[in-house]
């Protein structure tokens, strides 16, 4: 098995457990305003819509655009393979949630913005960091 680059883990908190775990069971999620149905990221506590703070979980479709993209070519960190995509998506179900995220099982060369990519996980000790994929379709 092929050595997984070097990353910087996120602490997990009661306030962002669901995004760094829900890809354990292979979900990705946001917080969802109760009041107004907004996608809230990153989490916090309250709804930057309407000010409410009954945020809840929710699972999204995993769906994603490619919004914008680089294609970083120094090994900056150790393990890390060049070239790799650094891409921010936008959420298909609201694209104003975005991620900067890396694409993978992809040749940098074939990244194009508006491409379509669903969300894979890569498991580091108790998170599961989402990453993105072309999508098949």
């Amino acid at each position: 098995m092929a050595e997984l680059p070097f990353r910087v883990l996120p602490k997990v908190t009661p306030l962002n457990e669901h995004f760094w775990t829900g890809g354990r069971d292979g979900a990705l999620r946001f917080l969802r305003c109760e009041a107004c149905r907004t996608l809230v990221h990153p989490p916090q506590p309250r709804c930057p819509g309407c000010l409410e703070s009954g945020l809840v979980p929710d699972t999204v479709s995993g769906r994603a655009t490619v919004a914008t993209f680089t294609v970083n070519h120094q090994a900056w960190l150790p393990g890390q393979d060049e070239p790799y995509v650094i891409a921010i998506v936008e959420i298909d179900e609201d694209p104003s949630v975005r991620l900067t995220t890396n694409l993978v099982n992809c040749a940098p060369d074939q990244v194009r913005i508006g491409m379509p990519v669903r969300a894979v996980f890569e498991e580091r000790e108790d998170v599961w960091i989402p990453l993105f994929e072309p999508a098949d379709d």
